[in-house]
């Protein structure tokens, strides 16, 4: 392991001391910290952490090491790269390379050996800020006019920098059923995956698809994916997600499609303080009082009642889903006035690669939406 010193600095002031772990060099980007005891590799590479640096609250990360199979985008999105305990050696059988190689094959610089405890707790009460890493700069001062010098979160559009260039398809296994459009805002791998296992043709386009471009895949409904960066800046999934309700095209979002559906509604949205980071969030199922574990990604959501229901346009909305942690929207549902179910989204990630998969019954729920059973 490297033994060269790296220092990283929040925007208050708080410092940390630690060293290199990956790429050296000087990144910045959001500070903020998920809960998840397994899954680094999906995480690194979730479009959804673009321009954020990453603090594992697990001790112990790499163990595992890395393989080519369990990537949910092409490249590691992530800033920068926060852990206490880095593994030496991978373990693990289907492992390919080691953590630390492939943070430096990617350019993303870390560091390693700070009490990622403390920067929690501090972000916890604090909340999530604007943070730089540097192996160059060891100056808490100095490296600190430079994180200042960096965009806030609130107001980045960041969902078309993590978008597809081109249109793909990720056929149906087995007998096709359905054909979905699915606008990438920050797509992973594993949520086409899904929807591929149940029979769904997925055309996968860019955020700045139009309207005229998705009606020419003729889909039986419309998704749209996670992503980065704050719903408020999204016009133009918001506008095209209007039209497409208005011509009543079955809905079904996720974590940044929530968001944007909830704006389509005529909600707004909020920056929370450190937001939703996890493999471990529980959520109530309000239709059936169940409470799921859920893999979340978000720093934004929903501002919605979380009781009655609320009149738009295109029929009745309501909260669906509550996060038993503080009362957060994690999901909306829009009826129409004959009491069928049009749309429905949900904040967190039913697919979740390296699970929970709790969740996984919403891919049958949009199903049934396209089948109009719902």
């Amino acid at each position: 392991m490297s033994s060269q010193p790296a220092l990283l600095v929040l925007e208050d002031g708080r410092s940390f001391a630690g060293t290199s772990y990956g790429a050296t060099g000087e990144t910045f980007g959001e500070a903020v910290f998920t809960t998840g005891m397994t899954g680094y590799q999906e995480t690194l590479t979730d479009p959804s952490y673009h321009r954020q640096i990453v603090t594992q609250t697990a001790p112990h990360i790499g163990n595992t090491g890395v393989n080519d199979e369990d990537d949910e985008s092409n490249k590691i999105w992530v800033a920068g790269y926060v852990v206490r305990d880095p593994a030496r050696v991978p373990s693990n059988w289907r492992a390919t390379r080691s953590l630390d190689d492939q943070l430096k094959s990617q350019g993303i610089v870390g560091i390693s050996g700070i009490d990622t405890r403390a920067l929690t707790r501090h972000l916890r009460e604090r909340g999530a800020m604007r943070a730089g890493i540097s192996t160059s700069v060891l100056d808490p001062a100095e490296l600190l006019t430079k994180v200042l010098e960096q965009p806030a979160m609130a107001g980045s559009d960041l969902a078309s920098q993590v978008t597809t260039a081109d249109a793909y398809v990720v056929p149906a296994e087995g007998e096709k059923r359905f054909t979905v459009v699915a606008l990438d805002l920050g797509i992973k791998a594993m949520t086409p995956k899904r929807m591929a296992e149940r029979g769904i043709e997925v055309h996968v386009l860019p955020a700045t698809a139009t309207l005229e471009e998705v009606l020419a895949v003729n889909p039986d409904g419309i998704f749209m994916s996670n992503g980065p960066g704050d719903p408020e800046t999204t016009e133009h999934p918001t506008t095209l997600l209007k039209e497409l309700l208005q011509r009543g095209k079955p809905y079904f979002g996720i974590c940044f499609g929530n968001q944007v559906f909830g704006r389509a509604l005529g909600l707004g949205t909020f920056k929370l303080k450190y937001g939703h980071r996890g493999i471990n969030q529980p959520v109530l199922d309000r239709a059936t009082g169940k409470v799921e574990i859920t893999a979340q990604n978000h720093g934004f959501a929903v501002d919605a009642p979380l009781e009655g229901t609320i009149e738009t346009p295109y029929g009745l909305a309501e909260v669906s889903h509550v996060s038993l942690n503080d009362n957060v929207v994690e999901g909306l549902k829009l009826t129409g006035h004959d009491g069928r179910v049009l749309a429905f989204s949900v904040q967190y990630h039913p697919e979740a690669a390296a699970g929970p998969h709790d969740s996984a019954y919403l891919f049958d729920r949009f199903i049934e939406l396209m089948e109009g059973r719902a």
